[in-house]
């Protein structure tokens, strides 16, 4: 686990004090590799690499940028989990020298060329420099875990990192993109390449970038197929499951240095860290790591994860992190981020990684579990509405995949806190067609209505681009469930992982996500939405599946409400509401042009709900405008 930099001139022309810059990307990033830096620059000065260096395999030998003998330079971050498999496959046709992960993605390079990315099962983004056909081969892992982000200059130089914030000094420019911006204020992320800096764009999840001669071009090496199995029984997909999510987390926990788990108190979480333990074989002294606001139960999930604990022969570290730990910590969770993204939730994962980090190199999650197996409360919501729908209109029994709305009636008590969403969603758009209501769903615009300067951010269409990946080739259009999950995988789980990936590398922590495994999830795909959803049940397969491992008060729990923040509670008084004033008082923020002319942050202050975002998104966009956009000109200036 590192952090990655480079940059070479598409020209092939020598780039003045490359060496130096390398060194600035590589500071930039310091965080991400507290064990080492390196920088490797070519002859000729048109190409380089910086590395930072966060040590888990091959401690001793591993460094990087690596370079095989035969004209191949690599820098990569993440972890190949089955290196040691490819390792012995070719043993007999490259002599190897280290027993490092990241050799092994040169010698699968050396055999399999670009086409060495489809035999990788881990997270990775690299580059590599193949002196001989004169190429930068670029690669992300097939869900975004790791990160790559780049920019083309007018100077004709393709510069990738880890993170935007070491791209920055390097570009044409510092400012926002609108397009990107629109899609924030709409899901609270920006959609496929764009990030809310303009000219910034990342390498998507699945696709592989080359740079040769002047060209740049990008290919998708993986997808995931919706092809349902209807041949085969509930009980042969729980058998298939359990297979490959043990072999999952087994695989996930080989390191070199102790490896732990986050544990929240959800089902997700829970199942992981169990199940870690296990794979690792240790009787005792298991650490799982949590974080509790103490601001009444909604907030506090402690007892759900003592639970997991208890006679297991874990240990569970606890943070109470408090409204001082908001105010001093949360202009570094966005720093951190790059650009934010997602709710509040990266507050919170900031300080337990903080506390995980002071203990260990390794933690294991519980990221892909909900987009995957169904576990977000809208997904009941839509489906109730559509199989209300189908009654009416007598199309209740169509398609394979139908649950009907009598054995959702059961389950319907997992929508007792979202009444207020309820009456929302429903208030307008009823029984319109499927895409348009789970956008309304999804839409987080709609609180902001009169508070975003919304003609700005014309002629741009979100809902333009939420259809095309809502109704992607590769989902059948006969499953709703396949489609609302789909979606999300694509679109909210990287940013989830964007999330993931930065407040535990802010504190030099790897984590691991085992239910982002691509056989695992090739396999997910196949399964009937009736078996996944059965009788309206969220993530009913994995329940019935793992209901050995996972105990009972875990299996029950119908308040799970991710990672709850007492946001809106402590912005209504003392310090964080004068703190909040204090954030949008200045003369720009009060003159931010996406913002309506008389906007007062008071009005939605009084209107913000208990879990609502609409307040959490305004702020995280204010402090990124302040810490990146606002001082664009002394950005620059540090070269």
């Amino acid at each position: 686990m590192c952090g990655i930099a480079g940059k070479i001139h598409l020209q092939g022309q020598p780039i003045e004090g490359l060496s130096n810059q390398l060194k600035q990307m590589n500071k930039l990033q310091s965080h991400r590799g507290p064990d080492g830096e390196t920088v490797w620059v070519h002859p000729q000065s048109y190409v380089g690499f910086a590395h930072r260096r966060l040590s888990i395999i091959d401690l001793s030998t591993g460094n990087q940028p690596m370079n095989d003998g035969y004209g191949n330079t690599i820098v990569f971050n993440g972890e190949i989990y089955n290196y040691l498999e490819l390792r012995d496959e070719l043993k007999n046709i490259y002599r190897f020298k280290t027993t490092s992960d990241t050799e092994v993605i040169l010698a699968a390079y050396n055999k399999w060329g670009e086409d060495c990315v489809l035999h990788l099962r881990g997270m990775f983004a690299f580059a590599i420099w193949d002196e001989k056909k004169h190429i930068l081969f670029c690669a992300r892992d097939r869900f975004g875990i790791k990160p790559f982000y780049y920019t083309i200059t007018k100077n004709k130089e393709f510069i990738f990192a880890s993170e935007v914030k070491a791209l920055l000094p390097f570009s044409d420019e510092v400012t926002t993109d609108y397009e990107g911006l629109k899609d924030y204020f709409v899901f609270q992320f920006p959609l496929g390449e764009k990030t809310l800096f303009k000219g910034m764009r990342q390498l998507l999840p699945a696709h592989i970038l080359i740079v040769k001669n002047e060209e740049i071009k990008i290919n998708k090496y993986w997808e995931v197929h919706y092809n349902l199995d209807f041949k085969h029984d509930k009980q042969y997909f729980q058998e298939k499951l359990k297979e490959l999510l043990w072999d999952s987390v087994k695989i996930h926990t080989r390191s070199d240095v102790p490896v732990g788990a986050y544990l929240s108190g959800g089902l997700d979480s829970s199942l992981i860290s169990l199940l870690g333990k296990k794979a690792l074989d240790k009787q005792n002294g298991f650490m799982a790591f949590n974080g509790r606001f103490l601001d009444g139960k909604d907030y506090d999930e402690t007892e759900y994860a003592k639970e997991v604990v208890k006679d297991r022969g874990m240990e569970l570290c606890q943070v109470d992190i408090t409204e001082d730990d908001f105010i001093k910590n949360i202009k570094k969770v966005i720093y951190h981020l790059d650009y934010p993204v997602a709710g509040p939730g990266s507050f919170p994962q900031y300080m337990v990684s903080q506390l995980a980090g002071k203990h260990l190199k390794v933690v294991l999650g519980g990221q892909g579990g909900d987009e995957i197996f169904g576990g977000y409360t809208r997904y009941l919501l839509a489906y109730f509405e559509q199989c209300i729908k189908g009654a009416i209109d007598g199309t209740l029994n169509n398609g394979n995949f139908i649950v009907t709305y009598e054995s959702i009636i059961p389950n319907l008590r997992s929508l007792q806190s979202y009444k207020p969403l309820m009456q929302e969603f429903w208030s307008e758009g009823l029984f319109a067609e499927l895409d348009r209501r789970y956008f309304r769903l999804v839409n987080r615009g709609n609180s902001l209505k009169t508070v975003i300067n919304w003609e700005m951010l014309e002629p741009y269409s979100a809902f333009d681009t939420f259809q095309n990946i809502f109704w992607s080739k590769n989902v059948g259009k006969e499953s709703y469930f396949d489609a609302m999950t789909h979606f999300d995988f694509k679109t909210l789980l990287p940013s989830l992982l964007q999330v993931e990936d930065r407040m535990s590398m802010a504190h030099g922590l790897e984590s691991r996500v085992p239910f982002l495994d691509h056989p695992l999830i090739e396999f997910a795909a196949t399964i009937p939405s009736n078996i996944k959803f059965e009788n309206g049940t969220l993530k009913n397969l994995l329940k019935n599946t793992f209901k050995s491992v996972i105990p009972k008060k875990i299996l029950d729990r119908k308040d799970k409400m991710g990672f709850p923040v007492p946001l809106s509670q402590w912005m209504k008084k003392g310090r964080i509401y004068e703190f909040v004033h204090d954030i949008f008082s200045s003369k720009k923020a009060k003159e931010r042009s996406y913002l309506n002319k008389g906007f007062q942050i008071d009005s939605l202050i009084s209107k913000e709900g208990k879990f609502s975002r609409s307040l959490w998104g305004l702020l995280s966009l204010e402090l990124w405008q302040q810490e990146f956009l606002d001082r664009a000109v002394s950005i620059k200036k540090i070269l």
